[in-house]
């Protein structure tokens, strides 16, 4: 059992990765004022003092505490790590990803320290501190609290002595230069709340105006706790101190494993250093500790590490992935022995180019961040390359360096469709009549523009089990489901793969090449599309005046196969193109 302290986004992002383990867990805020769904979760608000704290635990058998809380919140860290340390439970904290502390700011320990010689201050520290800076107003200066638009806040204001003259409101969205222009401060006060909390734009819209910086540091954090900065470092440091939490665990991809051994060299050849566990800075800005590193004579500079792949059945597990550095006038990666040379249109790089992904490429260049070229390779890469798909890839030679996010999260099948099922019955009970599934965050962007008015909670993620999802509906009762698809999954579906997962099943061009066809594509496009790599090249390789032919005979095949599975609902599926394009 954990407990998560919250009503952050970093509170946000732990839900959203503790709901995938299908475990149950607590979460709690000081207000219940956060908006939030939980599906596996159970929410608990109201303060806790150190006694309320451990003797939940206690009651509630806790294992595990979290803090994802604000980072001032430092009565409620240290109340957090007070009551890890005397139950001997472990806890992590959350962090939030913090800009270096740039010297143009004055940097202050307290608002003791907040200096007083500008005669006009906004403060953007929140409302609780609004008391903390009364005595510069008898020190002359002139305050406007900038605060949140609800009730509670402004009572809150109010009862520090705050005059309504003195409020101004953060609304969502606005340009944050606007309010400075319309007060015309002489300086801004901001606490170092990182990038989730608006920290960074607030500085660019002040420096853009000539305005001068004053910056609270962000309390310590105490020792006790294991730190992370992001939802995927979180969720690995969960499997490491509670590991039966999540049925499987994450793995790292061969970019970040790429990444860890070029860290090492980097370190090796330019500090002389040779550390077993190196940081690494993942595609989301949030970093993450990979160990296990191995350092080798030859080739100079070169390191190298097994493929940590968690529970994830993937034949490149345990794989070795090495790393070399040579110093010189540029950046440049480059592939070795056992990494694959493309050999067709339609990837990130030109046919000649090695395996390696646009992602992984810049993870290199944004962790190493030095002029040195890096040779990644594979010993057993030719060979494995054999049992991947990547032959029928037009990838010869060896293995790929993939990984968008840099980590690998396996799920169970089962676990995966027990989500979708508590997702619906959630979106049931709001009281609409449409749900609309979707593959994931980016088309679900796109569909949620088709429908504005709609609950979040009636947008559920299929990722690839498109039939189960409608079944649940039917079964439900749920009278309308709207199927958001790109075209990559469109493809398989509309040849009656009802699970479109790429291990499962690939494109079939043939099937492709007969769809173009009954749209009156001539041999010409059909031709083209026979070469093609990526279904995604059909938006480019079909004429623009045969795309809503196409589309049509897409989603027609699609409907033949999925309709029957909703005989008392109505079913709507809307193509999505990679501009986020509804056909």
């Amino acid at each position: 059992m954990i407990l998560v302290f919250g009503g952050t986004t970093e509170g946000r992002k732990a839900v959203k990765e503790l709901e995938e383990a299908g475990s149950v867990f607590y979460y709690s805020t000081k207000t219940g004022e956060q908006d939030i769904t939980l599906h596996h979760g159970l929410r608990i608000d109201g303060a806790m003092d150190e006694v309320a704290m451990r003797t939940f635990c206690q009651e509630k058998g806790i294992r595990l505490l979290i803090d994802a809380a604000h980072p001032f919140a430092a009565t409620l860290h240290q109340t957090v790590a007070n009551v890890a340390t005397r139950l001997g439970i472990p806890a992590i904290r959350f962090e939030r990803i913090y800009p270096p502390r740039e010297k143009d700011i004055i940097w202050c320990d307290d608002y003791t320290q907040v200096p007083t010689n500008y005669p006009i201050l906004l403060a953007t520290t929140g409302v609780q501190t609004i008391s903390k800076l009364k005595p510069l107003e008898q020190k002359g200066v002139k305050l406007y609290y900038r605060i949140l638009p609800r009730e509670s806040s402004i009572a809150l204001a109010h009862k520090q002595g705050a005059m309504d003259g003195q409020l101004c409101f953060y609304q969502e969205g606005e340009d944050e230069k606007s309010i400075l222009q319309s007060l015309k401060p002489d300086a801004v006060l901001l606490k170092e709340s990182g990038l989730t909390g608006g920290f960074q734009s607030k500085v660019e819209a002040a420096r853009v105006l000539g305005i001068q910086l004053i910056a609270i540091k962000r309390p310590p954090t105490p020792a006790v706790f294991h730190q992370v900065n992001g939802e995927h470092g979180l969720r690995r440091m969960v499997e490491k101190l509670l590991p039966e939490f999540y049925p499987l665990h994450s793995g790292l991809t061969t970019g970040t494993c790429a990444t860890a051994a070029a860290v090492a060299a980097a370190k090796k050849l330019f500090e002389h250093e040779t550390p077993s566990t190196v940081p690494v800075r993942l595609p989301n800005g949030e970093t993450i500790m990979v160990g296990d590193i191995k350092y080798l004579d030859t080739p100079p500079n070169t390191c190298s590490i097994r493929k940590d792949s968690g529970d994830d059945p993937d034949v490149t597990r345990g794989i070795e992935i090495r790393v070399t550095l040579t110093p010189s006038d540029h950046f440049e990666v480059r592939g070795g022995e056992g990494i694959g040379t493309i050999t067709q249109a339609g990837f990130d790089y030109p046919p000649g180019s090695p395996a390696i992904n646009k992602a992984p490429r810049e993870m290199l260049w944004d962790n190493l961040r030095r002029n040195v070229i890096v040779t990644i390779s594979v010993p057993e890469g030719e060979a494995i390359a054999r049992r991947t798909f990547n032959p029928r890839l037009g990838i010869v030679g060896g293995i790929s360096i993939i990984g968008v996010s840099g980590i690998i999260k396996p799920f169970s099948e089962e676990g995966f469709i027990g989500s979708i099922r508590k997702c619906m019955e959630v979106a049931k009970a709001s009281g609409a009549d449409r749900v609309v599934i979707n593959s994931g965050a980016k088309s679900e962007q796109y569909v949620k523009a088709v429908y504005p008015d709609l609950p979040s909670a009636c947008f559920v993620e299929y990722g690839n089990f498109i039939g189960e999802s409608i079944k649940i509906a039917a079964e439900l009762g749920i009278p309308q489901v709207t199927l958001g698809i790109m075209l990559g999954k469109a493809v398989k579906l509309a040849e009656g793969n009802l699970d479109t997962h790429s291990k499962k099943v690939l494109m079939n061009k043939a099937f492709i090449c007969k769809m173009l066809l009954e749209a009156g594509c001539d041999s010409f496009v059909v031709e083209k599309a026979e070469a093609m790599t990526l279904a995604r090249e059909l938006w480019n390789i079909v004429p623009p005046s045969l795309i809503p032919a196409f589309c049509r005979v897409v989603i027609t095949h699609c409907r033949e196969h999925c309709a029957p599975l909703l005989p008392q609902g109505e079913l709507t599926i809307l193509l999505i193109d990679e501009q986020g394009g509804i056909h």
